[in-house]
This record gives C-alpha cells, sequence and structure tokens, in this order.
C-alpha cells in the first residue's frame, strides 16, 4: 500500500512538473511572438510623429494621439516585451513611442494619466533607472491629484455630460491609484496616499453591490459626496455586471491590498475574484462574454481585455492567499492564457493590424470597438504573461 501511495504521489509530481513545463513553454512561445509582432506594429509607425496604435477595425489601423486614454498601453508593451528578449530594436523604441506621451504630463481634464504615463514611463523607470523618466511621473502625478475633491472624498472621472452627473466616478479610475501610491512613496507625500485611500474605500462602500458585482458609474452630490445615481456607461444595464469594469476592480484591489497591506482590501480582491469565477455565464474557458448579463447567443462578443486583466491580477492575487485558493486561481488563469496564446484568440504574424490579441469588446452600447484588438488587451496580457514567467 506504502508503495501505491508512493507510486502515485510520484506520478502525481511528475505531472504537476510536465504541466508546468508544458505552461512554460506556451508562455515563452507567447512572449517570442509577441516580440515579432510588436516590432511590425512598432515600424509601422516610427516616422509617423505622435502617433500610437489603438485598435483595428473594418480591415483598417485605427490610431490615437497622446491624449487618448489608451496611448499609454504600446510604449509599456514594448517594455515587457523588451524585458524578456533584451532586444536593442525594442528598447529603442520602447524609449521612441514612450516619449510620445510626455505631455500628458501635465493632462488635469481627466483621471486617465495613470494609465498614459504609468504603462509608459512607469515601465521605463522599472527597467532602466532613467531619472528624467521619474520627473515626467511625478508631474503627472501633481497633475491627478488635482481632479480630487476632499468634499467628495474621491478622484473625478470625467468632466462631461454635466446635465446628468455631477462628480462622475467610474470603476476604472481604480486602476490609476497605483500611480499615486508609487509617487507618493516616491516623494514622501503623505497626501497622495491619502487621497488614494479615501477613493479605494468610498469606491468599495459604494461602487459595489452585495454580490461584490460593480457599478460602472456612480455619479455623486457635490455638497453631500454621497451617491445621486448608479449606472452604465458600457454594460447592458445600470444593473449588469461589465466584464471589463469587474477586473478593473479585481486588478485594482489585488494592488492596493500589496502596496498598504490592508486586509480589507485583500477581502474584497477575494470577494470580487469569487463573483467572476463561480459566475453561471462565465464560459469553461474563462474568457467572458462582455457583460455577464448580456443575454448569450451565438453571436454575442467576448471581451479578451477583461480576460487579460483577471489573469493579470489573478496572478499576483495567488501571492497573498492560502494554497488551495492559490491553485483555483492558478487553474483558472492557465485556461485562460493557454486560450489566448492559441489561434483561437492570438493572430497570425503581421495579421490583425500587428495586434498581437484578438476579440476584445470596447462599448457595445455604442457599437465602437467590438469584437477587434485593443492597445489595453495586448498590455495585460503581456503583464499576466511576464507574471507566469517569473513565478515558472
Amino acid at each position: 500500500m506504502r508503495r501505491f501511495l508512493a507510486l502515485l504521489l510520484t506520478g502525481l509530481l511528475w505531472n504537476n512538473l510536465a504541466n508546468a513545463q508544458n505552461l512554460k513553454a506556451v508562455v515563452n512561445q507567447a512572449l517570442s511572438f509577441a516580440e515579432q509582432q510588436s516590432l511590425l506594429m512598432a515600424k509601422k509607425y516610427k516616422h509617423q510623429a505622435g502617433v500610437l496604435p489603438r485598435s483595428f477595425e473594418a480591415g483598417k489601423n485605427t490610431i490615437s494621439d497622446s491624449s487618448w486614454w489608451c496611448s499609454g498601453f504600446f510604449p509599456g508593451s514594448l517594455w515587457y516585451v523588451y524585458e524578456h528578449s533584451k532586444n536593442p530594436a525594442l528598447l529603442a523604441f520602447a524609449k521612441l513611442y514612450t516619449a510620445r506621451v510626455e505631455r500628458e504630463k501635465f493632462t488635469t481634464d481627466n483621471h486617465d494619466v495613470g494609465f498614459m504615463l504609468y504603462c509608459s514611463f512607469g515601465n521605463g523607470y522599472r527597467l532602466t533607472g532613467d531619472t528624467s523618466y521619474k520627473a515626467v511621473l511625478l508631474r503627472g502625478a501633481q497633475s491627478l491629484a488635482t481632479r480630487y475633491d476632499p468634499k467628495v472624498g474621491l478622484i473625478r472621472s470625467w468632466d462631461h455630460n454635466k446635465t446628468v452627473w455631477q462628480y462622475p466616478v467610474i470603476i476604472d479610475n481604480i486602476m490609476n491609484l497605483e500611480f499615486l501610491l508609487w509617487a507618493s512613496k516616491q516623494s514622501a507625500n503623505e497626501q497622495l496616499k491619502k487621497i488614494v485611500l479615501s477613493h479605494a474605500d468610498k469606491t468599495m462602500e459604494h461602487h459595489f453591490r452585495p454580490d461584490f458585482s460593480s457599478y460602472h458609474v456612480v455619479s455623486y452630490n457635490r455638497q453631500t459626496g454621497l451617491p445621486h445615481k448608479k449606472q452604465t456607461h458600457q454594460g447592458y444595464a445600470d444593473s449588469s455586471a461589465w466584464s471589463r469594469g469587474q477586473a478593473w476592480g479585481l486588478y485594482g484591489y489585488t494592488y492596493l491590498y500589496r502596496e498598504t497591506r490592508e486586509k480589507r482590501y485583500l477581502d474584497q480582491a477575494m470577494h470580487i475574484a469569487d463573483f467572476l469565477i463561480n459566475h453561471p455565464k462565465m464560459p469553461k474557458n474563462f474568457i467572458p462574454y462582455w457583460d455577464y448579463d448580456a443575454p448569450v447567443r451565438a453571436n454575442t462578443p467576448r471581451d479578451a481585455s477583461a480576460a487579460c486583466i483577471m489573469a493579470s491580477a489573478l496572478t499576483e492575487l495567488s501571492d497573498f492567499v492560502n494554497a488551495d485558493t492559490k491553485n483555483k486561481y492558478m487553474e483558472v488563469v492557465e485556461k485562460q492564457i493557454r486560450t489566448l496564446a492559441s489561434g483561437e484568440y492570438t493572430a497570425k504574424l503581421g495579421e490583425n493590424g500587428n495586434f498581437i490579441l484578438m476579440h476584445s469588446t470596447g462599448a457595445f452600447p455604442f457599437k465602437s470597438e467590438v469584437d477587434v484588438p485593443l492597445t489595453y488587451a495586448d498590455y495585460y496580457y503581456l503583464e499576466a504573461l511576464s507574471r507566469l514567467k517569473r513565478r515558472l
């Protein structure tokens, strides 16, 4: 009997080792392909000053300048690919495209400065230690902090649609707090950390429902600091769980716990993870439909970007939980990564407008960027691959 158990355990050990080795090969192959595809994208726009890739729709590339909220993602993707390949051509392109976003350090009219600068200059500073990058980041953090109103206790997301929203805050905004936490540590500015904690706590209080799904938009009364509207903007309905929004929340409270070690943030991240993993409409490969409450038909689009954000977040969250929960999270991540790295979601070299992944959904209600590649899907996919590679 003992010998049988020993053989059984040995077999399980070898199976787990083989699976880990196979996953490592998947990750390395995905990163290798990303290098080739990213170089093609970088070469396409290298002589077009200020241009940054956005998506690929109806057979044509769509582009933006630095003012679009996604402007930092392609430079950030280049930094992630360079981190693993050490290809000097990628380093040169990462610097080139990062420089195209620098002017956003003065931006005070939207909350996306964190996406713009921390994904680009943040990764650049992490990998190079270039002090000029640090200066850009600290200036940008000051700009972002101007959008905080102490009476409301949150950073304002949007300035438009003032006849409907007094002080709109979207769940996406939780992502930009990591930038302020970094700046707080780098500059010993405790006020920035206070802003982050206030925003995180009020979002936790007012954005989330009892089942730990979240609203997309909560607008606050500027006098009382309390919500006066709870709605969606990109989801199926005001009461629905827009898939990318749920992933933003999971990611946000995961890094908030990493940076603060406040248990309430770990609990929140784990509750969101349970909501997503156990959702009855979550597909078996864990690539969610664009909204968890949208009717599921043959042509209902998925959102690969939501899966990428979720995979990156769960990989990190697995560091902070017990062994059983970690295994549960990483089983989900493995299914997501294997699916995303397959021909079902990964484009062929030189196709898909030179984006890596297919089948993301930007804003379905507006028929905008539906079933297309998106620059932030590639970014969080590469981040998830990077985190996985370090663990494997």
